[in-house]
């Protein structure tokens, strides 16, 4: 059966206006919807159904109506549409006429009174249209003849508020009776209106809002240019309302949709989304409006502020009328008000003139002290032309902002002054310090060559400014990570325009950030000198802890930060009141090879949540690649490689290319542990390729990683001896290479194994001398164990003793595996056989939890080697079945009761370093990660 949907008529509005969530032919967000609609169309064909769409304007009602009318037609239904309109509601009939105009062809088959009926309503007729309950048995009679010829009818009503009142209660009628046909009526009118079907107890569903994840793919799909930043801006704004999304954009130009430009505080409404959101607020009371624009200038809905700013106390009466409108509500126990829909706020401002936004600015200002943000917000807001003393002031506002987190809004804020700024030397200084900022913290490089170049325009002769300096090196390493000329161009900057006490604070410590990172990727010792000799100058005029950890923590820690360590601690103990974002992740940067980085998590996250929000997105994707750190180290390997990923994805939309390698080199160790030797060596060799031609030394250590790892877990220790030994010479600590504290266990092990015991003793030797050991538990526990394996002639019980049984030992699960492997290798080969199995079983355990199967295979070995059969998995893989030998069950036992390790030993005669180690053998087994757990996995056991 062929459908009938005739295009509106002119006049009339086209059904995509309401919101249309369509894309790419499908509708977005609506599954629920489309279910519901489908199942009403297959209970039509055989008994008749009706429901009413209801929701806001713009929320997507006709476009489901759209979708269900097509739907319908290919189920075979014949599809009557009629859509109302406010400029017909005067005109009698004009609804129904529209929706018949498909039938026209059987109304002279129907018997004649009521064929004339149908013309008449038609005006066909000279005669004049029947009562109302005659047209509607005669519209009934026409549909039960096209059901019994053609199958079943679907009527779709769209605005049915709108309708004239005649064919309302036409309509009315023929919906009491629906069930009596093979009939789906299906309506969409607008919350709170009244329509035709209010009474006659059709079922009502609510349309709502489509959630965040569906209003992005809109947004996305139809403005593909548009940075993530900005979308996020309009998906809030428009509160999942698929109309706001859709035309949010429109007013916005090229420059603002690419970040090139501000957004303003409250954002402009199209055309379309003015009638849609201005005519309740133009129907109110001009002193109610007048009284909402303050609301909206002033921003926090403090009632409060509003009382003052009138000089009234009765505030509430004058919002009566916007509450009762439903546009606002207002919370006496706060004292404050909400807009029900964020763009009412755009209709308020729509809707007012430039002099009313001004005189409201300044009269909000009037009511905060002098010197207060706010005040200098408003003031700012309202001016006129430049005003350099104002521009100032609002400058510093900016970096109060940055340091309360919002990176965003100070970047906003920069720009602001800027305007206020007049031509010269003080606007290109502060375009270039958002050039700066915008580089380094909020994070999209496309928008810094933008500001730069605008910043020459305002100064020509200001090029060589410490800020642009910033800004151009920060391009220069994240783009095509040129970390010569970026040095240079930085150390140039800073030598000459580094003057402590008559340099910003904020963006002299940008500068040095800055270097610190162009430093480290380039990996030669030689490049620290700058750094070194301008750090030093900071430090005596403006002490900065933070400045000072980095250097000795992360810039060279094997020499420097034994004298930090204390300060760091206090830093990443302040982390839990720090809302500055670039002090959370330099404060982790300087504690990710000295193991700090568990500690950091939780500021971390903030972090990156912020910069999914809309937020910083630079600092976001240094939070996230040093939890992804965090997650290597501390075996939470599953969706490791899925969340590295979704780094990656960052770094190439904002166009961070450096950072992005951060990535590839987690994703390269994951790889070489896993056995995934191919997909190892394809990441290294990309990361010498990049990296070498453009001077990053950092990398190629960051591929001698990824190398070694993969060839000791394969046990080719000639190849891991070779790509260790490349990087400096044994017995020596390489100056500014933080990697080498993540290095040495594993040039220990390739040395040992390759007979150059003299080399491994030497570099045991030079990190005890350096004090790494005293850095954490866990570089301690790398050290007793490197000692122990590199002693040739005999194994060092009390030392690989200690190692396994190191203070949270698990919480390091591969390093604790591969040593708890060497240990279990040195036993057996020692004819010690019942003590190696504990030890290489808790390895087999570990490393199968993890997914380390080139380890799996050798601890396996060694376990056959041993006389055991080895023939399952050892921890989740196998649901914990692996059986437990009578001394780990009476142990386990022992432990679940509450007993610690020394009263268990006492029990049984052991000592509590042997408790300990059976029970990292037990924890895999059962499946478990800590004692709590043990009771329950036994009783589970028990019971299987």
């Amino acid at each position: 059966m062929s459908s009938r949907t005739p295009s509106p008529p002119e006049g009339r509005k086209d059904p995509a206006d309401d919101g249309g969530t369509r894309s790419a032919g499908r509708l977005v967000g609506r599954s629920a919807e489309l279910a519901l609609i489908d199942d009403l169309f297959d209970s039509a064909a055989t008994r008749g159904v009706a429901l009413v769409l209801s929701g806001e304007a713009g929320v997507g009602k006709s476009a489901l109506l759209d979708a269900a009318a097509q739907r319908a037609a290919e189920a075979g239904f014949t599809v009557l549409r009629v859509v109302g309109s406010q400029f017909e509601q005067r005109v009698s009939f004009s609804g129904l006429a529209q929706l018949l105009q498909p039938l026209a062809e059987e109304i002279p088959a129907l018997p004649l009174r009521q064929a004339q009926t149908l013309q008449a309503v038609r005006e066909l007729s000279s005669e004049q249209p029947a009562e109302l309950l005659a047209i509607a048995n005669a519209v009934q009679v026409l549909l039960a003849r096209t059901t019994a010829k053609q199958g079943p009818v679907a009527l779709v009503v769209d605005d049915a508020a709108w309708l004239d009142r005649p064919s309302a209660v036409v309509l009315g009628t023929v919906a009491r009776q629906v069930t009596t046909g093979s009939l789906a009526l299906l309506a969409a009118s607008r919350s709170g209106d009244e329509s035709f079907l209010s009474s006659t107890g059709v079922p009502v569903y609510e349309v709502h809002p489509l959630d965040e994840e569906s209003a992005n793919e809109l947004v996305a799909e139809h403005f593909p240019a548009m940075t993530a930043r900005v979308r996020q801006r309009l998906v809030a704004e428009a509160a999942g309302n698929p109309l706001a999304l859709l035309e949010l954009p429109v007013p916005l130009n090229a420059a603002q949709h690419s970040e090139r430009g501000p957004l303003p505080a409250v954002l402009p409404l199209s055309e379309r989304l003015k009638s849609v959101y201005s005519e309740r607020v133009g129907a109110l009371p001009q002193s109610t409006r007048e009284l909402l624009l303050l609301a909206v200038l002033e921003g926090s809905g403090d009632l409060h502020v509003l009382e003052r700013a009138v000089y009234s106390s009765d505030v509430l009466s004058r919002l009566a009328p916007a509450e009762r409108a439903g546009l606002l509500r207002v919370d006496s126990l706060t004292g404050r008000l909400a807009f029900r829909h964020p763009l009412t706020r755009s209709a308020v401002m729509e809707l007012s003139t430039s002099a009313e936004r001004r005189r409201g600015h300044l009269d909000l200002a009037e009511e905060f002290p002098e010197g207060s943000e706010r005040r200098i917000r408003h003031l700012a807001a309202a001016a006129v032309g430049p005003d350099d003393q104002l521009a100032a002031l609002l400058r510093d506002v900016a970096y109060r902002t940055l340091r309360r987190g919002d990176a965003v809004g100070a970047i906003t804020t920069l720009l602001r002054a800027s305007e206020l700024t007049g031509v010269g030397k003080a606007r290109g200084r502060i375009l270039a310090e958002a050039a700066c900022l915008g580089a380094n913290v909020t994070g999209d490089l496309r928008n810094v060559r933008g500001l730069l170049d605008n910043a020459v325009l305002a100064d020509p002769m200001g090029t060589g400014s410490l800020a642009a300096a910033v800004a151009a090196a920060s391009q220069l390493l994240n783009g095509e990570g040129d970390a010569d000329t970026a040095h240079q161009l930085l150390a140039g900057a800073i030598r000459s325009h580094a003057r402590p006490g008559h340099t910003d604070e904020d963006i002299l410590r940008e500068a040095l950030h800055t270097l610190l990172m162009v430093c480290f990727f380039s990996g030669r010792s030689e490049t620290w000198q700058a750094f070194d000799s301008a750090v030093a100058d900071v430090l005596r005029h403006s002490p900065d802890p933070l400045l000072y950890v980095l250097r000795g923590a992360f810039g060279d820690p094997a020499h420097a930060a034994p004298a930090v360590l204390d300060t760091l601690d206090e830093l990443v103990l302040g982390l839990t009141r720090e809302t500055d974002p670039r002090r959370i992740v330099r404060t982790a940067i300087a504690s990710s090879y000295v193991d700090r980085l568990p500690n950091c998590r939780s500021a971390l996250r903030r972090v990156v949540d912020d910069g999914r929000n809309g937020g910083a997105i630079a600092t976001a994707i240094e939070a996230h690649f040093l939890l992804m750190n965090d997650a290597y180290a501390s075996g939470q390997w599953d969706d490791l490689a899925d969340l590295t990923n979704d780094g990656l994805r960052w770094c190439a939309t904002h166009n961070y290319r450096l950072l992005g390698w951060t990535g590839h080199f987690l994703l390269g160790l994951l790889a070489g542990a896993r056995g995934e030797n191919e997909t190892a060596r394809e990441i290294a060799d990309r990361l010498v390729l990049w990296g070498n031609p453009r001077g990053l030394g950092a990398l190629q250590v960051y591929a001698s990683h990824i190398r070694a790892l993969s060839a000791l877990g394969s046990a080719d220790f000639e190849g891991a001896y070779r790509c260790l030994r490349s990087l400096g010479t044994p017995g020596t600590l390489p100056s500014h290479m933080p990697h080498s504290l993540w290095l040495f266990w594993d040039f220990v092990e390739a040395a040992t194994r390759t007979g150059h015991h003299a080399e491994a003793i030497a570099h045991v030797a030079a990190v005890r001398q350096s004090g790494i050991p005293s850095f954490s538990a866990h570089l301690s526990m790398m050290t007793d164990a490197a000692e122990a394996l590199a002693n040739p002639d005999a194994i060092d019980h009390d030392l690989f003793d200690r190692a396994v049984a190191a203070p949270g030992a698990e919480r390091w699960p591969f390093d604790w595996a591969r040593i708890c492997l060497a240990y279990g290798e040195r036993l057996r080969r020692a004819k010690a056989g019942s003590a190696a199995r504990v030890h290489l079983a808790t390895a087999l355990g570990t490393f199968q939890r993890l997914g380390a199967q080139p380890w799996c295979a050798r601890a396996a070995n060694e376990l056959r080697a041993s006389g055991i059969l080895v023939t399952t998995a050892a921890s989740a893989e196998d649901g914990g079945t692996t059986p437990l030998t009578p001394q780990e069950q009476q142990i386990a036992q022992l432990a679940a009761t509450g007993l610690t390790n020394k009263q268990i030993a006492a029990q049984l005669f052991l000592s509590p370093r042997t408790v300990a180690a059976h029970l990292r053998s037990v924890f895999p087994k059962l499946n478990v990660t800590s004692r709590g757990g043990l009771r329950d996995a036994l009783t589970r056991r028990a019971s299987s």
